[in-house]
């Protein structure tokens, strides 16, 4: 497989409605890895798909493989997003309006290593400088601890590539959010702690 192979483009509103199923699809797969577990169905994916056709500011950015789609990112400007997400960013004194949120990626196992990844953050930031008014693009990801007993051996976390972006962790910012692991049988919470790049 070569990079040049692969098609990115940027979608938004109505133009996803056709590539919900394989966008659901897709991230049950790449959620169920460490660190997220994720026990996920269809029907609650699609549900949260429906929020990027009903933003119009909101984009995804999807990998195709000929007519496959192997991967994808998503984004939406922060004042669209959940109490969840907002309240942090309300407490650290933060303008909502000038803040860009990358809300995740995922990419079939086949396809990593070919710059994809690097791209995604490039398109959506690209994005939101075509809106404007943007001072601050942020991710959230999951804290695991390091003792976790799903953890990989040889795992890396991200932090390198996130950094090299020129994104920076701010442990000031967090949130927890409540999902199902994998064999549980209940929904548990799970600290998040936001990145930031500024500036745009």
């Amino acid at each position: 497989m070569m990079a040049k192979d692969i098609r990115i483009e940027r979608c938004s509103g109505p133009a996803l409605e056709q590539y919900i199923s394989e966008l659901a699809r897709l991230r049950i797969e790449v959620f169920r890895d460490f660190p997220y577990l994720y026990d996920g169905d269809v029907d609650y994916e699609k549900k949260y798909l429906q929020t990027y056709i009903d933003c119009p500011a909101s984009v995804i950015v999807i990998a195709f493989d000929g007519d496959t789609v192997v991967g994808a990112s998503t984004a939406i400007p922060m004042k669209y997003e959940t109490d969840e997400l907002k309240k942090p960013f309300i407490e650290q004194g933060y303008n909502l309006d000038e803040v860009f949120y990358c809300s995740e990626s995922v990419l079939d196992k086949n396809y990593r290593g070919l710059g994809i990844g690097v791209r995604f953050f490039e398109e959506r930031e690209a994005h939101a400088k075509d809106l404007g008014g943007f001072k601050h693009i942020c991710f959230c990801c999951v804290e695991r601890p390091v003792d976790h007993p799903r953890r990989p051996a040889g795992y890396v976390p991200l932090d390198r590539f996130w950094i090299k972006r020129g994104y920076v962790k701010h442990p000031e910012l967090h949130t927890t959010y409540i999902w199902k692991d994998l064999d549980d049988e209940n929904e548990t919470p799970k600290p998040m702690t936001f990145w930031l790049k500024h500036e745009l």
